[in-house]
């Protein structure tokens, strides 16, 4: 399925489960696709739930932005976009940045159709040792990989908690091999510009909206992480008092690919109880 993001940028996205079930609308972080979500879009479908897996714009098979406008404004008014296509109200689901993303459409026009909020390891106001290492890894291998055992290589490093995948396979998702022999990330590594400041220019409009939430919120956080501390937990809770929470052990920040079956109990719960 395609739809139209701002700007007319077409966006990809795919579909689990029966059309009138109860809506879940995914929204991947950074330099990750729709693919991160496919088992929780099994899990979504087998509970009778729908649930919309989307990339968000210069990520999978979305276009990337020719003006390389990877913003906020942008990436919201995609969003509130799609959900105007669906055309019914949403439970979103977002990790990282697509969890930022769509904790800031709740405060803007459109944001009706918003029905409820799942974070994935995001707050406000993330720990920046850790947004350094996530940016760092982002950012590094610009120059691809000679195979994909070396892309492997990399992402074990990247997260030691895990253990390395024997196949290779589901790294195709993510990566592309380009004429010159070797594999890239399947994003646009302009999406990165100005990332590390973003946050941080956005954090009094990421704690406004968190104020302003009346809809439910359930906030995941991989106990592992080294993106939300404790101490950001307790200050998101102070923001929104009736915030539901669940703690993955064995999780880092990836919590929803680190411990799948737990991280989609919750949510089916969470859609079940709020759609």
């Amino acid at each position: 399925m395609t739809f139209r993001g701002y700007g007319g940028l077409a966006l990809a996205g795919e579909s689990w489960g029966p059309e009138d079930g109860p809506l879940a609308v995914f929204l991947h972080g950074g330099g990750q696709t729709r693919h991160s979500w496919k088992e929780s879009g099994a899990a979504l479908a087998k509970a009778g739930l729908r649930a919309v897996l989307l990339d968000a714009r210069g990520h999978g098979e979305s276009e990337w932005a020719a003006d390389g406008d990877y913003g906020r404004e942008a990436m919201t008014s995609d969003l509130l976009g799609i959900l105007a296509e669906l055309g019914r109200p949403a439970i979103l689901v977002g990790a990282s940045m697509g969890g930022l993303t769509g904790l800031l459409a709740t405060a803007r026009p459109g944001s009706e159709l918003i029905a409820g909020l799942v974070l994935v390891d995001v707050v406000p106001r993330p720990e920046h040792r850790g947004v350094e290492r996530v940016l760092g890894f982002l950012g590094a291998h610009r120059e691809g990989f000679a195979t994909l055992d070396e892309a492997a290589d990399a992402v074990a490093g990247y997260l030691p908690h895990r253990e390395r995948p024997r196949s290779t396979e589901g790294l195709r998702r993510n990566l592309r091999l380009r004429e010159d022999g070797r594999w890239y990330w399947h994003w646009d590594p302009a999406m990165l510009l100005g990332r590390g400041e973003d946050i941080e220019q956005h954090t009094e409009a990421l704690e406004a909206a968190a104020r302003a939430l009346t809809m439910p919120v359930l906030l995941v956080r991989g106990r592992l992480s080294d993106v939300v501390s404790e101490q950001g937990v307790a200050d998101f809770r102070r923001l929104v008092p009736h915030l539901e929470y669940v703690e993955i052990g064995g999780a880092a920040h990836t919590a929803a690919s680190d411990v799948n079956d737990e991280f989609s109990d919750a949510v089916v719960d969470f859609v079940r109880a709020h759609a």
